[in-house]
């Protein structure tokens, strides 16, 4: 009830819920039937029975929970109650199938849902942020590195790199869908043996495949978790670089640097004690994703490790972490694209900021400006001398320079005026944050 929507959203709970499940196994079983009716391997009458009448609205659901507790399993218990909606046409229900045949094509048609779901959002996201870039390209601010003042950027060069990763899990979701997302049917040890030897048992699996919309293996994957693997890790690296804005909105949400705001909402990011709280709820909800995310995918990596042709305990980790792999990225990405659709940007305290130092921002500049003459070791000296005067007096680094008889002999005064403009050392931030802006990654 509190906290669901702040680690979910309504549409992946939907995807992943029991009652999709449910539906999603009994359209399995179905799918199954038709493809081996297809394919000779059972009655087509049987088959359209088990389509007409298998439904999964009339299955006892406290029933399903208490045999599936004792069972371990739901599949043996949604197949007892679905052949007795068929009668003897349920005994063609299940034709050569095991448990795991069943649970993993629903499970992989469950991610394909989830996955349009997040590469929308990821799109709706991308195109915020595209948009911020854009307005932002000249906007010019201070680059930190080990939260120090470095060199001047742009804002919007700042969103073109948070940009470009999600561009880039964009064609990686691309590519996970086409590889990973597959179909299931191998029996009891993936060989299909209760099908016999010829070729109708792959057959079979390619209609199958083909019925699904999923893609038809070389061979049975019951203990070849990669793709599955594969995927939450991406869920995982996604996360990570949308808790990288996270981290990087929250810290410049801070009173010290007062450079952004998230949308303000009344009362969201209160405090029930300090009335002038207005905490940056979106990305801290982001940043948290982002570490439970990691642990998803490391949980993964260790259900990859099972043993022979069927797991003793490593299979059942995924029926808990890719529901909540999916559902944790769902609520990252409609948080952030939240607080980045109507983002507070303070420029003019931005353009104070890059001020702090008095200039040293711009000391790597005045040092490539006398290196041609001096060598870059020998500039590098003076001007870190003048920069410590300069911090130690408190006076600008303009004026400290225009004091140091060498610099002024090879630079002249109107040069170091010059140098001390920040606008003017941006190097190709903005034909970056351009190649990155008319980018159109597919998905």
């Amino acid at each position: 009830m509190l906290f669901r929507d702040m680690f979910g959203t309504p549409g992946m709970r939907g995807v992943f819920s029991d009652e999709t499940y449910v539906e999603t196994v009994v359209r399995v079983e179905v799918a199954l039937a038709q493809a081996q009716a297809r394919v000779g391997i059972i009655p087509q009458a049987a088959a359209d029975t088990i389509a007409t009448l298998c439904d999964p609205a009339q299955l006892d659901r406290e029933q399903l929970r208490h045999d599936t507790d004792n069972v371990g399993y739901p599949i043996l218990p949604i197949v007892t109650q679905l052949a007795a909606q068929c009668g003897d046409a349920g005994g063609y229900l299940h034709w050569g199938a095991t448990t795991q045949d069943i649970m993993d094509t629903a499970t992989v048609l469950q991610c394909a849902q989830g996955l349009k779901l997040i590469a929308d959002t990821l799109d709706r996201l991308r195109d915020e942020l595209r948009q911020l870039a854009s307005a932002h390209i000249d906007t010019v601010t201070a680059g930190r590195t080990h939260l120090q003042h470095a060199l001047p950027v742009t804002f919007g060069y700042r969103v073109a790199v948070w940009l470009s990763a999600l561009d880039r899990h964009a064609e990686r979701l691309t590519e996970v869908r086409r590889r990973d997302l597959m179909v299931q049917f191998g029996g009891a040890v993936g060989t299909l043996a209760s099908l016999g030897s010829g070729s109708e048992a792959l057959h079979v699996r390619a209609e199958l495949a083909a019925e699904l919309g999923l893609r038809d293996p070389e061979i049975t994957w019951h203990v070849a978790r990669d793709g599955l693997t594969e995927i939450v890790g991406l869920l995982a690296a996604i996360g990570a670089s949308v808790g990288k804005i996270g981290m990087d909105v929250a810290m410049m949400c801070s009173t010290e640097f007062g450079e952004l705001a998230e949308p303000y909402v009344k009362g969201r990011g209160a405090s029930s004690t300090m009335p002038q709280k207005r905490n940056p709820i979106s990305s801290e909800l982001m940043i948290a994703a982002a570490k439970l995310l990691r642990d998803k995918s490391s949980a993964m990596l260790d259900a990859a490790m099972q043993d022979f042709e069927r797991a003793t305990g490593p299979w059942h980790i995924e029926w808990a972490v890719i529901p909540e792999a999916f559902l944790l990225l769902s609520s990252s990405l409609a948080q952030a694209t939240h607080a980045v659709g109507n983002l507070h940007i303070d420029t003019v305290r931005m353009r104070g900021n890059l001020g702090l130092t008095g200039g040293l921002i711009l000391a790597e500049a005045v040092m490539m400006a006398l290196a041609p003459d001096l060598g870059r070791q020998r500039a590098h000296h003076i001007v870190y001398d003048a920069c410590a005067r300069a911090a130690e007096s408190g006076a600008d680094l303009a004026d400290e320079l225009l004091r140091t008889p060498d610099i002024v002999a090879r630079l002249g005064e109107h040069r170091i005026r010059q140098l001390s403009d920040p606008s003017a050392y941006l190097g190709s931030a903005q034909a970056m944050t351009n190649s990155v802006i008319h980018r159109r990654a597919s998905n």
